[in-house]
């Protein structure tokens, strides 16, 4: 849609929110993103020692959260919750101001990062498990780095096709059932979030990856998120150059990742 910040439903009014408020938004949601990815990895795991039963498990209740937190926060955030979507918001939005400022961007990835490892420390203390364990599961190997690159350059060509074609209101379903199935037909299990990548560091179980592992996947995430910007910009065309009074300003757009 002409103008419109990559991915929003009904964005406040830039102004409406102050960033300290916004940010907080990013952190919360991240936050919660996090614990239920990693909380739900724990559950399953000492409920069924089925790893197929498990993954159902994790991969249901990400998907769901996940949509509930973009439509929960995409009206007052943008509800990115995710800073390789917050960064292309802001690269789609740079010449007309409808995605987020640098600044604001900036603040958000913050808050992203902040976020995540709180809700990996959450969910491990809900569940009675040591405060900080780092995790030892190793993710390493090329074919997982290019799941990772599938599964980021799929979520923000969605994202931004959402958006170009005018149905930015279809995204907290389109990104929950994409996020859903990539965790299901991508090698590495759709991380494609480099804050989540960062928070499950911090937990030894089901869906944790070790510190070693950390650089390939966030690697492998911003290329993935260039890949998409660049999918996203051939097949719809860049976003068009106008004029943008401050007050015309929509304040994000949305979603999230597992």
């Amino acid at each position: 849609m002409e103008g419109e910040a990559l991915h929003s439903p009904a964005p406040l009014p830039r102004g409406a929110a102050p960033l300290a408020r916004r940010a907080a938004a990013e952190l919360i949601g991240t936050a919660s993103l996090v614990a239920i990815v990693v909380g739900s990895g724990i559950q399953a795991a000492a409920l069924s020692a089925d790893i197929g039963v498990q993954l159902l498990a994790n991969s249901l209740a990400s998907a769901i959260g996940l949509g509930l937190l973009i439509v929960l926060f995409g009206p007052l955030s943008g509800g990115y919750l995710n800073p390789v979507v917050t960064l292309a918001a802001w690269w789609a939005g740079r010449h007309d101001g409808s995605g987020p400022s640098a600044g604001d961007a900036a603040a958000y990835v913050t808050a992203q990062a902040a976020g995540a490892v709180g809700g990996a420390l959450l969910a491990e203390a809900m569940f009675g498990r040591a405060t900080i364990a780092w995790s030892t599961q190793a993710r390493i190997g090329d074919r997982l780095l290019l799941g990772e690159v599938v599964a980021t350059a799929g979520l923000v060509l969605l994202i931004y096709g959402l958006t170009r074609i005018g149905r930015p209101q279809l995204t907290p379903v389109a990104v929950a059932a994409y996020i859903g199935a990539a965790i299901w037909f991508t090698s590495s299990g759709s991380f494609a979030n480099p804050a989540a990548t960062v928070g499950r560091a911090f937990t030894d179980s089901f869906t944790g990856i070790s510190p070693a592992s950390l650089p390939g996947f966030v690697g492998a995430q911003l290329a993935g998120g260039l890949l998409g910007i660049g999918l996203a910009t051939l097949l719809f065309g860049s976003p068009p150059h106008r004029t943008t009074l401050p007050d015309e300003r929509g304040a994000q757009g949305v979603q999230g990742a597992h």
